[in-house]
């Protein structure tokens, strides 16, 4: 069984439909690891084709803050307008289904999926040592998002290692799971990488051949920043697409 792993897609359509695009044909099912909306200006697109299409998704912190489920003093200005504004753009349905996305971490035929951390949906792994207090609390293989940051960490009893994301002229690479280590995999945001490349990341896992591969796609930056801008939403959030951070 292939799955294709997304997370962080943050309402931007043409982010997403570029993964789906690249993706065709090397997947079998969808799972999500949360943020499906906030930030960008196509929140009802991208709710309604994580919603139909994805087996299992977890929910992140703005999905649960445009739900009404977090409150929003510990999100930035812009995050909060953004989280407004989504409230007032989507439907009924995609509202309630928000509100009943299940926290994180889930099982998924031997692996889990989670937002933060899987002690922590709300948590930021991003250094080893963020990573090391999950040693003996992580199972063998968990994906996760919320930092925007393709890689994540290799966990042992001696110790943690990086996982490093992809270069700037790589477009894919292939990552062979081990027995001797417990997996912390972030396949990157989908609408807004935060890893200083601005491509659309995504990551697919095959479980019969124990593999992960992280890829990165191209999309019409211009175009989703231009929706943004005609959204009225704050320009931070349209122009901090092109920096990928």
């Amino acid at each position: 069984m292939r799955y294709l792993i997304i997370s962080d897609i943050h309402s931007n359509l043409e982010a997403l439909e570029a993964v789906v695009a690249d993706a065709a044909g090397a997947y079998d099912e969808v799972v999500c690891c949360g943020d499906v909306v906030g930030y960008g200006a196509d929140p009802e697109a991208a709710a309604d084709w994580v919603r139909r299409h994805a087996r299992i998704t977890v929910r992140g912190n703005h999905d649960k803050a445009v739900a009404g489920a977090a409150d929003l003093e510990w999100f930035n200005e812009a995050a909060q307008a953004a989280t407004l504004w989504t409230r007032e753009n989507l439907s009924r349905t995609n509202l309630d289904w928000l509100a009943a996305l299940p926290q994180g971490p889930l099982e998924v035929d031997g692996f889990e999926i989670a937002h933060g951390s899987p002690l922590d949906e709300d948590e930021y792994i991003i250094t080893p040592a963020h990573a090391r207090r999950l040693f003996g609390q992580a199972g063998w293989l968990t994906f996760i998002g919320h930092t925007h940051i393709q890689g994540g960490f290799l966990l042992h009893r001696n110790g943690v290692r990086a996982i490093e994301p992809l270069w700037e002229m790589e477009t894919r690479r292939e990552f062979e799971l081990s027995a001797d280590y417990a997996h912390l995999i972030n396949p990157g945001s989908v609408g807004q990488p935060r890893d200083h490349d601005s491509r659309a990341a995504y990551a697919i896992y095959d479980a019969d051949k124990k593999r992960v591969e992280f890829r990165r796609v191209p999309y019409d930056i211009d175009a989703a920043a231009r929706k943004i801008l005609e959204a009225g939403l704050p320009e931070p959030l349209a122009y901090r697409l092109r920096l990928g951070r």
